[in-house]
């Protein structure tokens, strides 16, 4: 049965990219396009050296997001405001790590905290409102995502903590100092964020949490049944509301590889969108650690490779359709999966009722 339900699992993700490539090539053919000579041009440009080391950076980031979109998934939390949390993260510790003068590695580590701890407050206000109010985290996140950016906006200002270089027009933080900066690894004359090695150990404390500890399985059991863990003593709102501050703390250190190995300083330049994209990668991934680095890994690959396209007449939003179809596709897959394996299991249990059945009446009959 365990087999069985490993295999679906397997076959769900690799039918929904299928199932994307197959729209791709329809849209390519209405074109009047070779859809497998561009398919080809993309598979070669995404794995040419230098843009697999882009490629490697963004899966960072994007990983980043996965697990905190998975955290909040095990608890059956939308955390759609990983936007905001990642933008507070990046900006307070950008600010924080201007404003300090530590060693090296301290310096980091500081910045690294008060990323967290930025992401997770500002996601702590989702939180409350839930358990408190009873408000949807997903309709107080998207707001509070719109408000993190105007509150940024507002302090950015060059009489506040932002400053303008010369001869630029983009105000920014002051620079992080040498001390606060993490290095960088070259490898195919490029440069690979060290934060590689943080995201590594995100990863594997996310799955030692949620599978080794008690925390974990309160957590796991909560997100099953609230009814049902509140009636076997686990207090359900507290484990939502810290859930969501843990979530928006691994939030915070999305920007975290691009502030300390490339800019060393936070603008109204750092890229957006991280919380659809978190969220469809911990589906993708179906909230595992290693599912949800070949997701980001993906993405990041199709994003790069798509830049291709352009410059071969096609627009490179086709790479957006061909997300969104993986995502709807690996929804609709996971669904059909779970069918299956529960008309197995109901047939599984059904054998064994028959067989207890036929031993009852044999040994009636022997009696």
């Amino acid at each position: 049965m365990r087999k069985n339900k490993l295999f679906w699992g397997a076959v769900a993700p690799f039918a929904a990219i299928l199932t994307s490539l197959f729209l791709m090539y329809i849209i390519l053919k209405l074109r009047g396009s070779d859809p497998f000579a561009l398919f080809k041009l993309m598979v070669s440009y995404g794995f040419d050296p230098r843009n697999l080391v882009s490629e490697t950076n963004l899966t960072v980031s994007y990983y980043l997001a996965g697990v905190a979109a998975a955290i909040g998934f095990k608890m059956l939390l939308f955390n759609i405001g990983m936007d905001g949390q990642y933008r507070m993260g990046a900006f307070f510790g950008a600010v924080v790590g201007a404003a300090i003068d530590l060693p090296p590695i301290l310096h980091v580590a500081v910045i690294i905290v008060v990323a967290m701890i930025a992401g997770g407050a500002w996601a702590a206000i989702a939180g409350y409102l839930k358990v408190k109010r009873g408000v949807s985290e997903v309709i107080s996140n998207i707001m509070l995502n719109f408000i993190a950016a105007a509150i940024i906006a507002f302090l950015l200002s060059p009489n506040l903590l932002g400053s303008l270089p010369e001869g630029s027009q983009n105000v920014q933080t002051k620079p992080i100092p040498a001390s606060g900066q993490m290095p960088t690894i070259k490898i195919f004359d490029g440069e690979v964020y060290s934060v590689i090695f943080l995201a590594v150990f995100v990863g594997i404390a996310y799955w030692i949490m949620l599978n080794k500890t008690v925390f974990g399985f309160n957590l796991r059991a909560t997100g099953l049944s609230f009814r049902a863990a509140r009636s076997s003593g686990v207090n359900a709102p507290r484990m939502i509301f810290v859930t969501t501050i843990l979530s928006g703390a691994i939030a915070g250190l999305v920007g975290i590889g691009t502030l300390l190995s490339d800019t060393h300083s936070y603008s109204m330049a750092f890229p957006s969108g991280f919380a659809f994209t978190g969220l469809s990668l911990a589906i993708l991934g179906r909230n595992h650690p290693v599912g949800i680095f070949f997701a980001a890994f993906l993405w990041s690959f199709l994003e790069r490779a798509g830049q291709v396209l352009e410059f071969e007449g096609i627009p490179p939003e086709i790479v957006i359709v061909m997300q969104g179809t993986i995502v709807l596709s690996i929804v609709i897959a996971y669904e059909v999966v779970a069918r299956i394996n529960l008309r197995q299991q109901q047939r599984a249990v059904g054998k064994v009722n028959a067989d207890s059945s036929v031993e009852a009446t044999s040994e009636v009959e022997a009696k």
